[in-house]
């Protein structure tokens, strides 16, 4: 559709547009900035004025989003490719896309100084980023775009029906909109408060072009990331957010097992790695140093104890056998006699996608509690800046930050055994994990933690059903497509659609809140390399997934009549 198609009304438009500009004003009279700041600052609010004014100013039928379309059909993006892809191609692109994610996490930032605060500590696992690295912000403005598009579509303030064609595209275009919108969001307040420019560089180009300098090179980083995503997800195998995540996390175990250096900081020679540290131990300590100790510190000492490897272990396997469940329904040919099959509908109907989405919801709140609490210009906002019910923090280790009051506290995810179970099981002992806790604290933070964690991932499930035609109308479409239907039912897409009724919207509650349960539970049990028990169970879904994914991609290669089945070209 071109510009001059699209119906406006710029009346619509002038006080959304006023309303941004005066914004801008009340900024400048409260900050008085240097003119740089002010500048780049007016830069910035012209580009979302005139978002603003393109969506404001659409007077056609349905959602004002419409409006955006000339924006949407001019960004980069990834050309879909024409026809079937080998296999071989397929794989070919998959890996060459990983290798560049490993070279991006290896990358540092130009010119940033050297003590800086890791927003993300808690869920760098999860959110496939490197501190410090090209990859700092990972795939967080990714998901927090689709975050807010799936709230918004299913809260019904976005008026979209996904099951149009021309909505769904504006769906996907306003999202990745949204991405560059939360990569400025997500990248500005972190530069102007912890990822701080060198003293040599500022000395060079100045303070304001300094930070500049970072926040240009955390977009560029953050949206080759997207790219990555949408180059894998239309060449390659499965989903780039999904191998990212995969990828971190399998490093993460792999380091925290076999690591034979020394925890940076710890004063110690004893290696962070599981196995090596138990052998250092039965090496260098006498029977009586292991009965006085020893033994303990293999089993429980951080940062990588033998009871996490176990637990890591434990979650592989419930995860593998949760992943191995499935409803199947019978299938026969309309028109082939004798040509059945069973169309399975999984345990995890919705995949681990709901899980991605509460970690990166949660990691949002950290994120702006601790901006809001010690960021030098947002913790002195009115009723936000600096407020405990908000989220109080630690900040005594720089670059690990942890709550310990407010929302962001209860929020927070449960990093293993040492974290609840020691404590409230022998507090004597153990005390010093819970800081300066109550115990109903500590058993409210658990209650809050899990339940947030069950019923967000129902939601998220819920959500991402209806908008990746998961849901019964539109698998029902398919089983028609393919010539299949139900046994005993005549072959009509509404009758099918009844039968999928039964058991779709059901099993993706149930779906949703094993996700969440099991997240939470893996993260509550620990992991080795800081990986989370949320990583793990994402890694062991999407290496299952990517097994799977590669079985279909050369079943049709063999046999190309199966590709309409699958929805192929």
């Amino acid at each position: 559709m071109a510009e001059e198609n699209i119906p406006r009304n710029p009346a619509q438009a002038i006080l959304p547009c006023l309303s941004m500009i005066f914004l801008y004003l009340l900024w400048y009279n409260w900050k008085s900035p240097e003119s740089v700041s002010a500048t780049l600052m007016g830069i910035g609010t012209i580009g979302i004025t005139w978002l603003v004014y393109m969506g404001a100013s659409y007077s056609g039928e349905g959602s004002k989003l419409h409006g955006l379309k000339p924006i949407i059909g001019r960004m980069p993006t990834v050309q879909k490719p024409e026809g079937h892809v080998h296999f071989r191609t397929k794989m070919t692109w998959t890996l060459a896309i990983l290798i560049v994610y490993f070279a991006m996490t290896n990358v540092a930032l130009y010119g940033l100084g050297g003590e800086t605060i890791d927003l993300f500590s808690q869920y760098r696992a999860i959110l496939a980023g490197a501190s410090g690295s090209l990859m700092h912000l990972g795939i967080g403005p990714i998901v927090t775009g689709s975050i807010i598009m799936q709230l918004f579509t299913g809260a019904k303030i976005i008026n979209l029906n996904l099951q149009d064609p021309r909505d769904k595209e504006i769906y996907q275009g306003t999202q990745k909109v949204l991405v560059i919108v939360m990569i400025i969001v997500e990248s500005v307040p972190q530069v102007f408060g912890f990822l701080e420019p060198s003293s040599a560089l500022v000395a060079e180009v100045g303070l304001s072009w300094a930070r500049m300098t970072i926040i240009t090179q955390l977009a560029i980083g953050s949206y080759l990331v997207f790219l990555m995503d949408e180059s894998v997800s239309k060449w390659g195998i499965g989903s780039g957010i999904s191998l990212f995540i995969a990828a971190g996390v399998s490093q993460a175990i792999f380091t925290g097992t076999l690591n034979w250096e020394p925890a940076p900081g710890s004063g110690t020679e004893t290696p962070s790695g599981t196995l090596p540290m138990i052998l250092w131990y039965l090496k260098n300590s006498s029977t009586s140093d292991l009965s006085g100790g020893g033994y303990e510190a293999i089993l429980l000492a951080p940062p990588n104890p033998l009871v996490a490897l176990i637990g890591t272990f434990i979650v592989f396997l419930i995860v593998v056998y949760v992943e191995s469940s499935r409803i199947e329904l019978p299938l026969a040919h309309g028109k082939v006699r004798g040509a059945r099959g069973r169309y399975p509908i999984r345990l995890i109907y919705a995949s681990n996608i709901p899980v991605i989405l509460m970690a990166a919801l949660l990691a949002n709140v950290n994120m702006f509690a601790l901006l809001f609490w010690s960021h030098p210009s947002m913790s002195k906002w009115p009723i936000l800046g600096h407020n405990w019910r908000l989220g109080a923090f630690d900040t005594t280790d720089g670059s690990n930050p942890v709550p310990t009051m407010g929302l962001a506290y209860y929020v927070n995810r449960l990093a293993g055994l040492q974290d609840w179970f020691l404590p409230l099981v022998s507090p004597d002992k153990y005390g010093a994990y819970m800081g300066d806790h109550e115990p109903w604290q500590l058993v409210a933070h658990i209650v809050i933690y899990m339940s947030i964690m069950v019923f967000g991932s129902i939601v998220f499930a819920k959500f991402w059903i209806e908008t990746t035609n998961m849901g019964p109308e539109a698998v029902a479409k398919q089983i028609q497509g393919s010539g299949m239907q139900i046994p005993g039912f005549r072959r009509d897409p509404r009758i099918v659609e009844k039968v999928l009724e039964r058991y779709i919207p059901t099993v993706t509650v149930f779906s949703g809140a094993v996700v969440g349960f099991l997240a939470a539970g893996a993260d509550m049990i620990g992991t080795v390399g800081q990986s989370s028990g949320t990583g793990v169970l994402l890694t062991v879904g999407i290496m299952i997934r990517m097994y799977e994914q590669i079985g279909k991609e050369q079943m049709m290669e063999m046999h190309p009549v199966l590709r309409s089945f699958f929805g192929e070209d």
